[in-house]
């Protein structure tokens, strides 16, 4: 099986995390990094940038021709292209990428945070265009910067300028600091941190540190996260004349939403349901809607907050973690440009401008209806700033247009049954889509694989409450670290039928045994990239443009 471009190591010429008398910067060493810069004054995407000179042998003009023929060659070796036209590109011509978003008339927005990156990109970028925008964006994930600029590959006409009317881009939290340096977004929209590829990032100040850059470079608007703590408290870098926003949720949803602060300070898991106080119907069909199903993902006891959103638990003093945590909810005297105030199967309801406004949704699992609430929020701050006005009725409308990103609850028919794709990758996102996607009536499969894409510490999976598949067990364990996911499992004693490290093999068996049963399989980044590769051998999967 060939490997895709977006699984290789990239450790030669990729951001590296640099502490350094405990300041972190994320060190961009590209070769672009090799050339002199000159100043490129300001821009469309709203401010001065430092444009990397180009090699003098290089015509600027041909650079989208390499870029395309790399491309080319790269899927016709059986990679996907999404980052080996970039990485010819940014050896070629540096300053490519600041020349081609620099047109934009309105800017970039980047997106960046530990969990929901991609997800909340698609939602932004389909909910521009569906509001009258022409949208450049990155939709395959792939956020490093040479997958930005490999997007670009297809999105341009040779010497024309890009037909969009602006860029809407997810970039990985230490690429976003590379990105940064070239072009300065307009908007930045910054949602979470968690405990995250520990082998890359170390503890997630660090995290907060790198995307205090995006924040500090920010030119229009900062949309940040007010019930992170980490995240809200990045407003104090964000410079004089830039504005900032605010999502969030309502006190009785905080609970089913807990930030990194909560899940380390105790183990909530075990806290009891009866110290729950979940008011004002905030949770529809809580007998067997997505919002009562994400109880799961903290164990049968269910999350157990209190109105203030800290575990029950809890006094004062008991965890120096959990004093961090408290300062998001101090942080709620920040008002919520939006706010999700109710939640159910496939619907949700958002405060926005002091009026209710509510729908269906086709998302696929609990914690991507909290970034809908990111979403709404930068898309507003868009439309105002380019005289558009909008009202809630037809933001939901656009919202509801939205389908999942591939892998990120992507449905693909296979004999008849719904096959549904489930990316994790660090506990948070784990435990909740566990809770979001119900194991009873399903078969379950799990592929953990620890390329340089996924992280190779994978000492994550023992943050992860699994004993919701006790009942049904795993049909299937695979990839890299699939043995180490079974002994995770057996601690928890969930029963495994299946133990294999052969994906492809394996991920065939486990699609073709008992025709016409709903599965799930939850996997890592280079996991899905091969899963959906074997796949699309069986039935009809959608080119996302990251290879087969």
């Amino acid at each position: 099986m060939a490997m895709n471009d977006e699984s290789r190591p990239e450790r030669d010429d990729g951001a590296r995390v640099v502490v350094d008398d405990g300041a972190v910067t994320a060190r961009a060493e590209a070769p672009a990094a090799t050339h002199a810069a000159k100043p490129a004054g300001p821009n469309a995407a709203g401010g001065s940038v430092q444009v990397p000179r180009g090699h003098w042998w290089w015509p600027s003009a041909l650079t989208p021709w390499a870029g395309r023929t790399a491309q080319w060659a790269s899927r016709l070796a059986g990679h996907g292209g999404s980052a080996l036209p970039g990485r010819v590109v940014e050896v070629l011509d540096p300053g490519f990428l600041a020349r081609t978003l620099g047109t934009l008339p309105y800017g970039v927005v980047l997106v960046s945070g530990t969990n929901g990156k991609t997800t909340t990109t698609r939602m932004v970028a389909l909910m521009l265009e569906q509001l009258g925008l022409k949208v450049f964006t990155n939709p395959t994930g792939s956020n490093f910067t040479r997958g930005v600029v490999s997007a670009l590959m297809g999105a341009i006409d040779g010497r024309k300028p890009l037909d969009a009317d602006i860029a809407v881009l997810e970039l990985d939290e230490a690429y976003a600091v590379h990105f940064v340096r070239q072009i300065r977004p307009r908007y930045s929209l910054l949602l979470n941190v968690m405990r995250d590829q520990l082998d890359r990032f170390g503890e997630i100040d660090n995290t907060a540190r790198l995307l205090g850059h995006v924040a500090q470079a920010t030119t229009g608007t900062v949309v940040l996260n007010r019930e992170d703590a980490r995240i809200a408290r990045l407003s104090e870098q964000v410079p004089d004349g830039t504005a900032v926003r605010y999502f969030g949720l309502v006190n009785s949803l905080r609970s089913y939403f807990p930030s990194d602060d909560d899940m380390h300070g105790t183990d909530i898991r075990r806290t009891a349901m009866s110290g729950t106080d979940v008011d004002d119907g905030a949770v529809d069909g809580a007998d067997d809607g997505a919002a009562s199903s994400a109880m799961a993902a903290f164990g049968a006891g269910g999350p157990g907050a209190s109105l203030s959103g800290a575990p029950s638990s809890l006094v004062p003093g008991e965890s120096p973690r959990l004093d961090v945590g408290r300062e998001a909810f101090a942080s709620t005297a920040q008002p919520a440009d939006v706010t999700l105030r109710r939640v159910g199967d496939h619907e949700a309801e958002f405060l926005i401008d002091g009026a209710t406004v509510g729908g269906r949704v086709r998302l696929e699992g609990i914690y991507n209806l909290f970034n809908a609430a990111a979403a709404l929020t930068v898309v507003r701050s868009v439309l105002a700033d380019a005289g558009r006005s909008v009202d809630g009725g037809r933001l939901m409308e656009a919202l509801a247009e939205v389908t999942p990103a591939f892998g990120r609850g992507e449905v693909i028919e296979v004999h008849g049954a719904p096959v549904e794709l489930l990316l994790v990758k660090n506990p948070m996102g784990f435990r909740l889509s566990l809770g979001s996607f119900p194991a009873p009536g399903h078969d379950t499969m799990i592929a953990i694989c620890d390329e340089y894409a996924d992280g190779r510490d994978m000492s994550w999976l023992w943050d992860v409450d699994f004993t919701s598949l006790r009942e049904t067990g795993v049909a299937m364990v695979s990839g890299t670290r699939a043995w180490d996911m079974a002994l995770r499992l057996g601690y928890d004693e969930v029963k495994v039928a299946r133990t294999d490290t052969d994906l492809e093999e394996s991920v065939e068996r486990f699609v073709t045994a008992n025709p016409g049963v709903p599965k799930h399989i939850y996997c890592t980044y280079t996991a899905m990239l091969r899963l959906r590769a074997r796949l699309a051998r069986l039935a009809d999967v959608a080119d996302a443009g990251v290879g087969r």
